[in-house]
């Protein structure tokens, strides 16, 4: 279960796909510089394979623990949280006037990438409080600026977020938790808040001393539907004078749920204002609720599509290690038969290099996004664009490769992945979880054909493969997905709705494919230049040299061939059969 941070490789995607260089000549990124970058992902590198890495396997074993409404974390993880608080790792980003250190969400996403890697289930406890924090800049109040995201950028409070209720699922609109609004005495403006939500990440714990949760509901007379719902600021405790966590606020944890994997996470059930008043701030406008929602669900989604990153890693470098160590059966074909180590057999070494080429790709697709969203905060309106059109890509095709690879992890080691000792079935299950929460991949597919398509009538859409086409010049694997790509773009803007989201799934497939190919292909180049030009370590630009180049010529051609599905219309799908 070693854990080695991949430094060098994040170096090199930062500079090269995200461009962090051209963040720093603006003042507002003016701090990241190169030294700056190194320390951070050198830093955050060491601290999760020191710190997080080791608990790994201690969460998965020895879950959080439930008992009349309180949870326990595993043993030492509230340690290792403190260390992470006093570190600063989590104020990367945050804004400078409320205690962060201003730097681009870029690193903070490299951030998080380092401790899930070494962590994934105890990394959620961070994994959602960012995208509270952009919710509060982005919709709240000064006052509540002031009095909440100071010790949401440290760390000291966690955020998180509620929308799902019993029976509800991914339908948000049909929620029904009320929120009614004190008219009268010392919390008048405030809002009583009844109801319940589950499947809340860290929604109770003992890493913190207060809970931030941001909860959906609506008020009396709002209609019903996504427009009927307003966002509450909803506090484990209220605070005092002093702005202490000092008042009991009516928050309960009902119980923990037990998961596949990401034991590490206790995963809540939330019950407000059952037994005292449980009241909540409201964050924006009334009814306005899904649009300050959508602040801290993209960011969520981004920060989801990482861990397919986090993933990969670790089960990548696992099988590495292992099928280095295995030794199994001569060499088919040779002389020689004395038994080789697996890595030397030439399936395996194909599961290797695609478990490789696969991470590396989900790593440059989420790095490029969270860059977008850095320059578009630069003023970069095409930049803040393009991040939208590939949140959905992200989400769903990162998360996706993290399940693929952790797949292919437990074949590589044969029947000893099958078995809980070697580690490699936590990463898989581990991974699962990924493709359902914050908007199932599904749900990221219809969002791609349904709203993010018709930005623009189509043209942001296109705008994207343009630029994939243009990087592709040499790349006729690439070339020919773009193209593809293109034509079915151009038929689902077209198409009547049944027909788009039949065909979504293999259509963002096969977009996701093609942009990973062309910021593999940017790599590519980058690295033979290069080692041409003798800079930087010839080891690692030679990997990446043949990484890039297995993408380009044996995964990228497959998506090209998910066309027909994409094209195949509603028609396709026929009812299924009922079962007697």
């Amino acid at each position: 279960m070693t854990y080695t941070p991949p430094t060098t490789e994040q170096l090199f995607v930062l500079r090269h796909i995200a461009r962090v260089d051209a963040m720093a000549a603006h003042d507002k990124f003016a701090a990241a510089t190169p030294d700056m970058v190194e320390a951070i992902v050198t830093g955050i590198g060491d601290f999760a394979a020191e710190v997080y890495a080791p608990l790994n396997r201690v969460g998965d074993t020895q879950n959080p623990k439930w008992d009349n409404g309180k949870v326990t974390m595993p043993p030492g993880f509230k340690g290792a949280y403190k260390q992470f608080v006093e570190a600063g790792w989590g104020s990367i980003d945050g804004p400078g006037e409320y205690g962060g250190q201003d730097l681009p969400f870029t690193l903070a996403t490299v951030v998080i990438e380092a401790l899930g890697s070494a962590n994934m289930g105890f990394s959620l406890c961070s994994i959602l409080t960012p995208g509270a924090i952009h919710a509060l800049m982005a919709y709240g109040t000064e006052d509540q600026r002031q009095r909440w995201l100071p010790k949401l950028i440290t760390g000291e409070w966690n955020g998180t977020m509620n929308l799902t209720e019993p029976a509800v699922g991914s339908d948000v609109g049909a929620l029904r938790t009320v929120a009614e609004k004190v008219t009268e005495g010392e919390h008048a403006g405030l809002y009583r808040i009844k109801g319940q939500k589950i499947f809340i990440t860290f929604g109770e714990h003992d890493l913190t001393d207060n809970i931030v949760h941001l909860v959906l509901a609506r008020t009396p007379g709002a209609p019903e539907g996504t427009r009927g719902i307003s966002l509450f600021l909803v506090p484990k405790y209220r605070l005092d004078e002093g702005g202490k966590p000092a008042h009991s606020n009516g928050v309960q944890c009902a119980s923990i749920e037990h998961k596949l994997g990401i034991h590490g996470s206790p995963t809540a059930v939330m019950v407000y204002g059952e037994d005292e008043d449980c009241l909540g701030e409201i964050v924006g406008d009334e009814m306005g609720g899904m649009r300050a929602m959508f602040v801290m669900m993209n960011n969520a989604r981004l920060m989801i599509g990482c861990q397919g990153i986090q993933i990969g890693e670790r089960a990548t470098q696992q099988a590495q290690r292992f099928a280095a160590e295995r030794v199994q059966s001569s060499l088919a074909g040779s002389p020689d038969r004395t038994p080789v180590t697996i890595d030397q057999h030439p399936d395996v070494r194909r599961m290797l290099w695609r478990m490789r080429a696969q991470t590396e790709a989900a790593r440059a697709l989420t790095y490029y996004a969270a860059a977008q969203i850095d320059f578009g905060k630069l003023g970069d309106e095409a930049a803040a664009m393009r991040a939208d059109i590939l949140i959905p890509l992200v989400k769903a095709h990162a998360t996706d490769i993290g399940c693929e690879v952790a797949s292919l992890g437990i074949q590589v080691h044969g029947g000893m992945g099958f078995i809980e000792e070697t580690g490699a079935a936590q990463h898989y299950r581990d991974a699962r979880i990924a493709p359902i929460y914050e908007g199932t991949n599904g749900i990221q597919a219809a969002d791609l054909v349904g709203r993010k398509l018709g930005m623009a009538g189509g043209d942001l859409v296109r705008g994207l493969i343009d630029d994939i086409a243009q990087g592709a010049a040499d790349v006729p694997e690439l070339q020919q997905l773009a193209g593809a790509c293109r034509a079915v773009t151009d038929w689902m803007i077209g198409a009547n709705t049944g027909d788009r989201l039949a065909g979504s799934y293999p259509y963002l497939t096969m977009l996701a494919t093609a942009t990973c190919g062309w910021l593999m292909a940017i790599q590519h180049k980058a690295a033979r230049t290069a080692l041409e030009e003798g800079n930087g370590d010839r080891a690692f630009l030679e990997a990446k040299i043949v990484s890039t180049r297995f993408y380009l010529e044996q995964i990228v051609p497959a998506a090209t061939g998910l066309a027909a599905s994409a094209l195949a219309g509603d028609a396709a799908l026929e009812p299924l059969p009922a079962i007697a």
